[in-house]
C-alpha cells in the first residue's frame, strides 16, 4: 500500500462509523472554534477600545485632581485642588503643549437637564475654552460651528450640541441658531457636533459644550476652579517629555502638607499601551482556556483509536500476514487520527469565524477573525492528531501476524 491507499482507507475507516466519528472530532471543532472566537473577540473588544481613544483626541494629555490626598473629594468644591492659574503657568511654561484648556464638567456632580420644547435629556455639561474642539478631535461639524474667544471672554450663554443630544431633542431637524434650556437658563444653540461614535463617561456625542466662563460663573458658580486640565501635545513622539515637564510645573504649588501631589497626570500613549497589554493578557488567557477543549478532544481521539485497534485485531493480522509493512500499519493508523483532526479543525475555523461575528455583533465590537489564530489553532489541532494518535499506530503496527490472527 502507497500513502494513497492508506489515506482511502483512513477515510473509509472513519465513513464506516460515522456517528462515532462526529463524535471523536466534537472536542477538536469546538477546541479550534472557541479558540478563534475568544482570540477574536479579544481583538474586537481592543480595536473598540483604541478606536474610542482616538475618538476622544489624539496626543492629549489629561491632568486629574488626585481624589483622596486633598480635602476637595471630586474636584468640585472650595478645595478643588485645580484652578485657572494652573491652565495659565503650562501655557506660559510648557512649549510643547499645542491646545490646553481648564474643564468643568457636571458629570462630577450628577448631569444636568436639557430640554427643547417638549423634549428633554440628561446629559454632561463641559465648560471649556473653545480649543475643546481641536484637543477632543471635534471640528468636523453636522451643522453650524464653535462659540468663540469673545463669547468666553462675555460669558455668553451659547453652545454647542453633541450628536446624540441633538438627535434626541431636534429628531433631525436644524438646531443651529435654537434656544436651549439648560437647567433653567436659556442658550443658543451655536452648532452640533458630527457624529462620532463614543462610549462611557465622557462620551462626545452625549455631550454639551458651553464656553468655560459661562460654565464657571453662571451654571456652576466655581469661578476661577475647574475639574480638570486637557491639552493637546504638538505630536505623540512628546507624550512623555511634556508629562514630565506638566508635573514639574503642577508640583511647585499644587501639593498637601505631607508632599504628595494634589493632581494625577495621564497620557494618550500610556492608555493606549495599557489597552494592548491588557489585551493581549486577556485573549492569551482566553485561547488557552479554549486549547484545554482540544487537549480533551486529542485524548478522545486516541481513546477511540484504541478500541480501533482493538476492533480490528484480525484486519491488522491479516494484512500483515499478506506481507503489510510495520509502516504501512502504522501510516494507515495515524493517518486515521490526523483525518479526523484535520476535518474537526476545518468545521473549526467555520463554527469560530461564525462564533466572532455572531458575539461581536451582540457586543457591538468589531468582528476580527485573526489569520494567525486560525493559523495557530488549525496547525494546533493537526499535531494533536499525530500526537495522540501515535500510540494507538505503533500499537497497531507492532502486533504480530500469528497473534492478531488468534483474536477473538
Amino acid at each position: 500500500m502507497n500513502i494513497g491507499d492508506c489515506f482511502d482507507s483512513a477515510l473509509r475507516s472513519i465513513s464506516s462509523n460515522k456517528l462515532r466519528s462526529v463524535l471523536t472530532m466534537l472536542g477538536v471543532v469546538i477546541g479550534v472554534g472557541s479558540v478563534i472566537a475568544m482570540i477574536g473577540i479579544g481583538e474586537g473588544t481592543k480595536q473598540k477600545s483604541l478606536s474610542e481613544l482616538e475618538i476622544l483626541g489624539s496626543n492629549r494629555i489629561t491632568v486629574m485632581p488626585n481624589w483622596g490626598r486633598g480635602r476637595g473629594g471630586m474636584g468640585g468644591n472650595d478645595t478643588s485642588p485645580l484652578r485657572m492659574e494652573d491652565v495659565e503657568k503650562l501655557k506660559a511654561r510648557v512649549p510643547l503643549i499645542k491646545n490646553i484648556t481648564g474643564v468643568v464638567s457636571t458629570r462630577f456632580s450628577g448631569q444636568s437637564t436639557v430640554k427643547f420644547g417638549s423634549y428633554s435629556k440628561r446629559t454632561g455639561i463641559s465648560g471649556a475654552e473653545p480649543q475643546i474642539r481641536f484637543i477632543e478631535n471635534a471640528t468636523r461639524m453636522h451643522s453650524g460651528g464653535w462659540y468663540d474667544e469673545n463669547s468666553e471672554a462675555l460669558m455668553e450663554r451659547k453652545c454647542v450640541l453633541g450628536y446624540s443630544v441633538y438627535d434626541e431633542l431636534f429628531h433631525g431637524e436644524n438646531a443651529v441658531g435654537a434656544t436651549v434650556k439648560i437647567g433653567s437658563q436659556n442658550f443658543e444653540v451655536m452648532g452640533v457636533v458630527d457624529y462620532k461614535g463614543g462610549t462611557g463617561f465622557n462620551n462626545p456625542d452625549d455631550q454639551v459644550y458651553v464656553p468655560l466662563s459661562t460654565a464657571q460663573n453662571r451654571l456652576t458658580g466655581m469661578k476661577d476652579r475647574i475639574n480638570y486640565i486637557t491639552m493637546q501635545m504638538s505630536s505623540s513622539d512628546v507624550l512623555k517629555v511634556a508629562q514630565a515637564d506638566v508635573e514639574d510645573v503642577l508640583n511647585e504649588n499644587r501639593k498637601n502638607a505631607s508632599g504628595e501631589a494634589l493632581f494625577r497626570v495621564f497620557n494618550q500613549a500610556e492608555s493606549l499601551q495599557q489597552i494592548e497589554t491588557q489585551s493581549f493578557l486577556l485573549s492569551m488567557l482566553l485561547a488557552g482556556i479554549a486549547s484545554v477543549s482540544l487537549l480533551v478532544g486529542g485524548i478522545g481521539i486516541m481513546n477511540i483509536m484504541l478500541v480501533s485497534v482493538t476492533e480490528r485485531t484480525r484486519e491488522i493480522g491479516l494484512r500483515k500476514a499478506l506481507g503489510a509493512h510495520r509502516n504501512t500499519i502504522l501510516t494507515q493508523f495515524l493517518l486515521e487520527s490526523v483525518v479526523m483532526c484535520v476535518l474537526g479543525g476545518l468545521i473549526g475555523i467555520v463554527l469560530g469565524s461564525g462564533s466572532v461575528s455572531l458575539v461581536a455583533t451582540l457586543l457591538m465590537v468589531p468582528a476580527v477573525v485573526n489569520a494567525t489564530a486560525v493559523a495557530w489553532a488549525f496547525g494546533f489541532s493537526s499535531v494533536v492528531g499525530v500526537v495522540f494518535g501515535l500510540y494507538p499506530a505503533i500499537r497497531a503496527s507492532n502486533l504480530l501476524p500469528i497473534e492478531a490472527l488468534r483474536y477473538e
